[in-house]
């Protein structure tokens, strides 16, 4: 009896792998033809969950095109689109922040006559997010404490600015002007970002090279704007590298109110009671408060945002909202 049952479950593993080499070589045959992008696309919605990133005939950084007819620099921004598209958790937390904080930076960068194409740096930088790197650089557009007080971004004790959005936004648009200024070219201004324009014009001169696509550097600045580029060309079309979600499934501006305080807080926790506002809501509104206290001698006036009223209700935030309304290119 059990050789007989052992035969038959043999017979019967022997029928499937048959019928699933079968339908396997059906589906190969049905899908291996793409004549075109579009069909191309068609296959990969259909039958496949990992595609390679589509690379448009024609890409632009700060109102120039890049040179994608250059071997290295297309399979450097490949490598780049690769990474971040299959990063998916990452990835699908920028898509939603963005969501909140692009509406802030983009009137920022618009006025300090600076391309819209810039915002994408803060996306590489920090990931939307106040983080620290291990070189201490802090905040979305992550300064280093010399060069954000160069730049006009002050730090008490308790307080610090890198953590204002629209003052370090404000900074890093002076920044990247001025290396503009000396490069005469926004993506050798991001380089001198990344790695300080000491770095990139020593390098330029040494190969006699005049623009970033040639430039052979350290491979942290080497692969440094093909990400804020690849950034660029997932968050304008998310759909085309596989990132589908409704508009409510993203992180909505918050309303806020200010209020200006020019002395020093003993106690934060007192201060968020006396203020009306829950402790945790007025830190993660105010990031620029580093601890408990805000020690501030000098009298500055300090900006503190606080919810208006309804401001965190999640029904409020979306109230406007349909709810199977999907983000497209």
């Amino acid at each position: 009896m059990k050789k007989s049952w052992i035969k038959e479950l043999s017979i019967v593993a022997i029928v499937l792998s048959s019928i699933a080499i079968i339908m396997g070589i059906f589906v190969m045959a049905r899908t291996a033809p793409a004549n075109s992008d579009s069909e191309y696309m068609d296959i990969v919605k259909q039958h496949y969950q990992n595609f390679a990133p589509p690379i448009p005939q024609k890409v632009e950084f700060c109102g120039k095109e890049i040179p994608l007819d250059n071997v290295f620099v297309r399979e450097a921004l490949d490598r780049e689109l690769t990474s971040i598209m299959y990063n998916h958790s990452t990835t699908f937390l920028i898509l939603k922040r963005a969501q909140r904080y692009f509406p802030i930076i983009e009137p920022l960068l618009k006025s300090q006559s600076v391309p819209d194409d810039i915002k994408y740096l803060a996306v590489a930088e920090s990931g939307l997010n106040n983080v620290v790197s291990p070189s201490k650089a802090e905040g979305f557009w992550q300064f280093l404490l010399p060069t954000a007080k160069e730049y006009g971004l002050d730090t008490l004790d308790g307080w610090d600015e890198r953590y204002d959005l629209e003052k370090s936004t404000i900074a890093a648009c002076k920044y990247l002007k001025q290396k503009k200024e000396v490069f005469s070219d926004w993506a050798l201004a991001c380089a001198a970002y990344n790695s300080g324009e000491r770095s990139v014009k020593t390098r330029l001169n040494d190969q006699g090279c005049n623009n970033y696509w040639d430039l052979y550097t350290y491979t942290e600045t080497a692969r440094y704007v093909y990400r804020i580029i690849a950034y660029k060309l997932i968050m304008e079309n998310p759909q085309q590298y596989g990132y589908y979600f409704r508009q409510k499934d993203t992180y909505q501006p918050i309303p806020t109110k200010e209020i200006i305080v020019d002395t020093t807080i003993n106690d934060l926790y007192a201060f968020a009671q006396q203020v009306g506002v829950k402790y945790n809501h007025l830190r993660f509104l105010n990031p620029s408060i580093r601890g408990n206290k805000i020690y501030n001698k000098n009298n500055k006036k300090l900006r503190i945002y606080l919810p208006q009223k309804n401001g965190l209700s999640w029904d409020y935030l979306t109230r406007d909202m349909q709810n199977e309304q999907m983000i497209i290119e």
